[in-house]
């Protein structure tokens, strides 16, 4: 079974085919300006001509900067910026993201190379039955208002935009109009207070001391929200018009 899918940059000799390469545990594929054949050719006078190796293994892959001198960053644009660097001459550093985009810094251009990584393995069987059960992590309901005004915050970033501007109050308001008429700044603003609090970004006005309110609360909840996985693209659902149940 494949395990590793890559998409070449839009600079190859491959352009408007939409050719893949598919690796299956155990097999590397080389890429650069001038690799053999079998290997990933990327046609640009910026990359180098053995520029790196991507190595399937299993539920994962690694990348080698095989690189003199530049820094090659590895996305995840599915999440919230997140990203690693692979320094020149590094070998096999594993790649954690299940899709993930190698940007290529080339001569002033930033190519991008997407790998997909499908495959999974998972634990079989239930958690024992004794004793009482595991307390959940973040405990959010889908059908409360407050999910639908996080839901609006993370849609650019879970869209494919992973460095997307957080959307204003206003635009938060306008998009959960569908599914809540009655949204208004007041209390959008109120429900990002209370995610605040209910997701222990800051304390709550029982315990709160003085001091300086909490900066980037915005950023803070969709960060935290998309590291964790509390929203996903399918949630965004929240934001369309009700049918029959309107959000509580």
């Amino acid at each position: 079974m494949y395990s590793i899918i890559v998409v070449p940059p839009p600079t190859t000799e491959d352009e408007g085919t939409g050719a893949q390469y598919r690796l299956a545990p155990g097999e590397r594929l080389v890429f650069g300006r001038s690799v053999p054949g079998g290997g990933l050719r990327i046609g640009h006078d910026g990359v180098s001509r053995r520029a790196g190796e991507i190595a399937a293994h299993g539920t994962f892959w690694t990348l080698s900067n095989l690189s003199a001198h530049q820094t090659y960053v590895v996305e995840n644009p599915e999440g919230a910026g997140e990203h690693i660097k692979v320094a020149p001459g590094r070998l096999d550093a594993p790649v954690p993201f299940e899709f993930s985009r190698i940007v290529l810094p080339a001569a002033g251009d930033l190519l991008p190379v997407e790998v997909w990584a499908p495959r999974h393995d998972y634990l079989r069987g239930e958690d024992g039955t004794d004793g009482e059960p595991t307390a959940p992590a973040f405990s959010v309901d889908r059908t409360k208002r407050y999910f639908a005004v996080l839901a609006a915050l993370c849609e650019p970033r879970l869209r494919g935009a992973p460095h997307a501007p957080l959307p204003t109050m206003d635009q938060v308001v306008e998009r959960l109009r569908p599914a809540w008429p009655a949204a208004s700044r007041t209390s959008v603003q109120w429900n990002i207070d209370y995610l605040a609090v209910k997701l222990r970004l800051k304390p709550g006005p029982e315990t709160a001391e003085p001091g300086p309110r909490l900066n980037g609360k915005k950023e803070s909840l969709v960060s935290l929200a998309l590291r964790f996985d509390l929203v996903r693209e399918d949630d965004l659902v929240v934001l369309a018009a009700p049918s029959g149940r309107a959000l509580r």
